[in-house]
C-alpha cells in the first residue's frame, strides 16, 4: 500500500493532536487529544483491512521518510516498509498494544448550534500568526468578531477580525484556547454551540474537528 500525500498530511496533522493513533478497518481515521478537548475525524483514500495501533505517530512518519516512495505491507503485528518498485532496504515497524494508546471510543455528534460562520484559510492563518506574534493564548468569538488576546490580562495586546457570522443573538462570548486550533490549513464551515463545543468542517477535504470551548464561554446572558 502507498499512502497518498493527502493521507500523509492528515497523519502529520493528527500527530500534533496526539502521538497515539488507533487505526480500525475501513477508510476513516480518528484521533483525540490527551485532554479530550480536541477530536478529529478524516476519511482517507486508503482502505485498511485490520486494526492496528501506533504509539508514536511522529516516529512512524519519520520511518516512512527514510524511503522516497514508501510501500507499506501490513501484517498482524507490524508493517514492513520498502521502496516502491525496488529491492533492497526494508524497515520493520512494530505496532503497539491497542490498550496503551488513547483513541476516541464513541462517535461525537454536534448539538444544536447558536453561531455559524465561514472561516477562510487566510483568516485562520492570520489569526494564528497574530496570536503567536503577540503571545496571545486565548481566542474569543464575540458579536461577529474573532479576537486573540490574553483573557487573564485586561491590558493585553489583541488582534481582531470581523466575520460573516449568523446567530439569533448578538449576545455571546465563546472562548477557545489558541493551542487547540490544530487544524489543517484550509477553509472551514464553523458551528459553535452554547454546550461548549465547536465543529470545524473543512470545505474541500473530508476532515472535521470538534474543539471544546473554555468554561467562561456564554450565550444570551
Amino acid at each position: 500500500m502507498n499512502l497518498s500525500e493527502q493521507t500523509v498530511s492528515i497523519l502529520k496533522n493528527f500527530s500534533t493532536i496526539n502521538q497515539n493513533l488507533l487505526v480500525k478497518p475501513g477508510n476513516v481515521l480518528n484521533t483525540m487529544s490527551a485532554m479530550k478537548n480536541i477530536v478529529a475525524k478524516a476519511e482517507v483514500e486508503e482502505e485498511f483491512t485490520s486494526e492496528f495501533a501506533i504509539y508514536d505517530l511522529n516516529e512512524f512518519l519519520s520511518a516512512m521518510s527514510l524511503f522516497d516512495k514508501p510501500d507499506l505491507e501490513f501484517s498482524e503485528n507490524y508493517v514492513l516498509m520498502s521502496e516502491t518498485g525496488k529491492k533492497g532496504k526494508k524497515l520493520k515497524y512494530w505496532f503497539s498494544d491497542p490498550s496503551v494508546v488513547m483513541a476516541p471510543t464513541k462517535e461525537l455528534t454536534m448539538p444544536s448550534d447558536e453561531v455559524r460562520f465561514p472561516l477562510q484559510s487566510n483568516v485562520l492563518s492570520e489569526v494564528q500568526k497574530a496570536a503567536a506574534v503577540i503571545g496571545a493564548p486565548d481566542m474569543v468569538l464575540e458579536s461577529g468578531e474573532l479576537r486573540v488576546t490574553d483573557k487573564k490580562n485586561d491590558t493585553a495586546n489583541s488582534y481582531s477580525t470581523e466575520l460573516d457570522a449568523e446567530s439569533e443573538s448578538t449576545n455571546y462570548k465563546f472562548w477557545f484556547k489558541v493551542e487547540n486550533l490544530k487544524l489543517l490549513p484550509g477553509c472551514y464551515d464553523v458551528e459553535v454551540s452554547s454546550k461548549r463545543i465547536s465543529h470545524f468542517q473543512n470545505k474541500k477535504l473530508p476532515i472535521e474537528y470538534f474543539v471544546a470551548l473554555e468554561p467562561e464561554s456564554s450565550y444570551g446572558n
